[in-house]
Formats: C-alpha cells, structure tokens, sequence
C-alpha cells in the first residue's frame, strides 16, 4: 500500500504544479521612464495597466542623474522607453540610444510638444527641454503618450487608458486655468523673473511673465557664470528692484546667495521645484502638486 500512496502523492503534486504553472500571469509588461515628473505623468495615463519604473530619484538634477548596470538592463527589456529628450538627460542618453538599437520603442517627448528655443544666454537659439513648466505643453504630451502606450504596451486596455488619460488631460487643464488666474493678479512691474538657471522660458511665456536673467546663463545648472554674467544680473535686480530669485531646492544656493549679497540690496532666495519632484511627503509629489507649489512660491516671492 505504500508505494500506491507514494505515486498518488507524486501524481497530485506534478497536477498542482502544472495547474500553478497554468495560472501563472505572463510577465508584466513595463514601461521605463527617465524623468520622475514624466513618470508621475506616464502612470496617471496607465494606473494598473502596466508597471512603470521611473529612473531619476526625487529631488534630482535631470542633467547630471546616472542609471545602474541593472537598471540600464531594463530600458533594453522595456515594452516602451519615455524620456523627455531636448539634451535633458545628458546622463542617460547613451542608454536610451542603446535601448532602441536593441529594438526598444522610445518616445522623445520634448520634441513633439512644439518646443521653444532659448532666447539669450549661452544656450540661445538651442531648443529647451522644459516644456512641463507650461501645462497646455503637457496636455499634448499626455496625449502623444496615450497612443504611444496603446501602440507598443501589449495587455493594456486601451480604453481604460484612454479615459484615464482624458480625465488626467482634464485636471492639467483645470490647473492651467488656475494658474493663469493666480499669475494674473501680479502687477505689472514686478512681473519679471531671475532663477538660478534658465528653467522658466516656458511658464514665463504662458503666463505673460518675463525672465530678465539668470545666474548660470545656460538651460542647465552644471555650467559656470562669468564675472560679466554676474555684473549684468546685478544691473538688472537693481534696475528692476527684483524682490527675489528663484532658485531650484535640488542645488546648492551658495551662488545665488552671493549674488544677491552683492546686489547690495535685500533680495530673498526663493526656493522652487522646476525640474524634479520631491518625495511622497514633500511639497510637489506630484506634477501637479509641483506646479501649484511653484506658483504659489513665485507670486510671494514676487508680490514681497
């Protein structure tokens, strides 16, 4: 009787294996984003419909981030690559390129989204890939993202991301909406901007604001101001009796500290979020959490 029960045993187990194996759900499809605002963007789109693994940690310089061994791995293994492109990820790029070599579809957001170009500085004439930093850009961009998603993103279900999608499109819209009205109540001669890089082009020309200048004078943080670039800053602050300069909470605010010292003026450094979210718990978990608290940060620290 014992060897009966022991083939019984065996039998049963071999079902219950096979009939897990059965059950077993086919690996999940992923998308890989670069940047976390964009990753927050993405995933409003998708909900549960797919995994999205964004690469930039919060409160992180988008030009200067690195990916891991591991993790440049799953850009290669990726149902679809989103990055926001225009030179932002000047990290990141190789692996994005190494992605689609191997077959990966990626989607370049920034350069769908009728970008601008930078108007002065050391980057004048070249496009600038912060787009997000107007909200009717980012509508598109969710829009451009829908139907790359649906495309190349086997399993989703297209019309459970399609609203998704729309009611998201809804809210930016709703924020845009917001914004202009908050941003219209500044007066006019306190209407300008000074930030520690050029970041603002976009929000500055949505919302009729204007940027007089900027410490480093170039779209990225990572680069130097000369002594000229400096005595020009100065000019314009006292000129325009700038009340404040905004400055991104993700870098050291030495620079602009000096700068203001020497302005001989008092000038507050006001801290923003333009280019990354912070942590769940912080002001801007989200994009449009960023947005609101970046608002509402310029308008004080320009009505000051």
């Amino acid at each position: 009787m014992r060897a009966p029960r022991r083939l019984a045993a065996f039998v049963a187990g071999a079902v219950l294996m096979a009939g897990g194996a059965a059950c077993t759900s086919p690996k999940r499809t992923h998308i890989v984003v670069t940047t976390n605002i964009l990753g927050n963007v993405v995933t409003e789109i998708v909900g549960d419909q797919a995994e999205v693994r964004v690469l930039m940690r919060p409160n992180t310089n988008p030009h200067s981030f690195a990916v891991s061994a591991r993790e440049a791995h799953t850009m290669q293994t990726a149902d679809l690559v989103v990055y926001n492109g225009l030179g932002l990820e000047e990290g990141v790029l190789h692996h994005v390129e190494a992605a689609s070599s191997e077959g990966v579809p990626t989607v370049e957001v920034g350069a769908r989204i009728d970008p601008m170009d930078y108007r002065d500085g050391d980057s004048a004439g070249l496009p600038d890939p912060h787009f997000w930093t107007d909200p009717t850009r980012v509508v598109i961009a969710v829009r451009i993202l829908t139907d790359e998603i649906i495309t190349h993103v086997n399993g989703v279900d297209a019309d459970v991301v399609r609203w998704r999608a729309e009611t998201y499109a809804n809210d930016v819209s709703e924020l845009d909406a917001q914004l202009a009205e908050r941003f219209a109540g500044i007066p006019a001669k306190r209407r300008v901007l000074i930030t520690d890089h050029h970041v603002l082009g976009y929000l500055a020309d949505r919302y009729n604001l204007t940027v007089i200048g900027a410490i480093i004078p170039g779209g990225t943080a990572l680069a130097s101001p000369s002594a000229s670039d400096l005595d020009s800053l100065v000019t314009a602050i006292t000129t325009h009796r700038v009340p404040a300069i905004f400055a991104d909470t993700a870098q050291p605010a030495r620079l602009t500290e000096v700068l203001a010292a020497e302005a001989g003026i008092s000038v507050r450094i006001i801290g923003l979020y333009p280019e990354s979210l912070s942590d769940a718990d912080g002001d801007a978990a989200s994009y449009l959490d960023m947005m609101r608290f970046n608002t509402e940060a310029i308008i004080g620290g320009l009505s000051g």
